[in-house]
């Protein structure tokens, strides 16, 4: 328990911090919403209107401190206040039209990459020297070596657009309502798995290098030597014995990853025309939204710290020495 209370401590801690880098971050960037309030306009606002505008998208001239404190305060209470680039629709309804399919592509790509990754490594530490050690990690290597825009790029071309195997944009058929019918989840699937395989291909590398390394590191230890004394089956100590001890390594770094599902698909949603939280990021950038990006920075945060926190509490399942810290 005291390990637990130790943890939640830090990720409060962390959260208070991201909360205040959330706020400030922002307004180091240059530019300034009533500016690009001002050209959405073409310059035709008056200053009583362009004041009125800036109050209607929650922008203040409060100094800082005041503004922080209305912050935390809003933020608190789940209220990121207005986009101003999708007025007057509130931020976490915005957000939420993207979040869907972020996390769709996302933990589709991540769970299949993690799954895949492991199992090969397991496979290439086991039959070390040998053939499948050879020819895997080095195949998986260079995909990961590849830049990911480079490779997305080219499989939309050759896959998509010369052999029209997969649609070019979109997560589904435009001609299609949104619903839980088969066809449109067809649709999605078939617009989803372009974009998926692409991430896999690339990141699958880096799951089953890690995954060998902590594997061989394993397969030297006194337990698994016994395992093997007592005859047990090699299917048994591979994976109850050897590959169980080996996924802890691979767990923190699945973790952080899932934290990261929220950020980590920008390009492709770019590249693919994917609706998701990648581009609407992009797009809050560039027309200096203050309130979705905050919206956006703090749900990626929010995501990483709860990740973290689910595979710190995972680690005492699967390694029963942390119970004792």
């Amino acid at each position: 328990m005291s390990y637990i209370a130790r943890r939640l401590g830090f990720y409060l801690v962390a959260a208070w911090a991201s909360l205040t880098l959330n706020f400030i971050l922002p307004r180091l960037m240059p530019g300034d919403p009533s500016i690009a309030i001002f050209a959405r306009f073409h310059g035709q606002l008056n200053p009583a209107a362009l004041t009125a505008m800036k109050t209607a998208y929650g922008l203040s001239d409060d100094p800082l401190p005041v503004q922080y404190l209305t912050y935390l305060a809003h933020a608190l209470q789940g209220d990121f206040g207005t986009s101003i680039s999708y007025f007057p629709a509130p931020v976490l309804d915005v957000i939420g039209s993207a979040l869907s399919w972020t996390l769709l592509l996302g933990l589709t790509a991540l769970l299949l990459s993690f799954a895949i990754g492991s199992l090969l490594g397991v496979l290439s530490a086991w039959q070390r020297g040998r053939l499948a050690d050879a020819v895997l990690p080095p195949v998986t290597m260079l995909l990961h070596s590849f830049p990911y825009f480079w490779l997305a790029t080219l499989a939309l071309y050759l896959l998509g657009f010369r052999s029209g195997w997969f649609p070019l944009r979109h997560g589904y058929d435009n001609t299609l309502q949104p619903g839980l019918t088969a066809e449109f989840l067809l649709s999605v699937a078939h617009h989803l798995a372009l974009p998926a395989l692409t991430i896999v291909a690339v990141s699958i590398g880096g799951w089953l290098l890690g995954m060998r390394n902590s594997m061989i590191g394993v397969l030297a230890e006194d337990y698994v030597t016994m395992a093997e004394a007592k005859g047990l089956t090699m299917r048994r100590v591979m994976l109850s014995y050897a590959a169980r001890n080996a996924l802890l390594p691979n767990v923190t770094a699945f973790g952080m990853s899932l934290g990261f599902i929220l950020s980590g698909s920008l390009l492709t949603e770019v590249v693919f025309s994917y609706p998701g939280m990648g581009f609407l990021l992009l797009t809050a950038v560039r027309s200096s939204d203050y309130p979705l990006i905050q919206g956006l920075f703090l749900l990626i945060t929010a995501a990483v710290l709860t990740a973290n926190l689910l595979v710190d509490l995972l680690y005492i399942r699967l390694d029963p020495r942390v119970r004792l810290r």
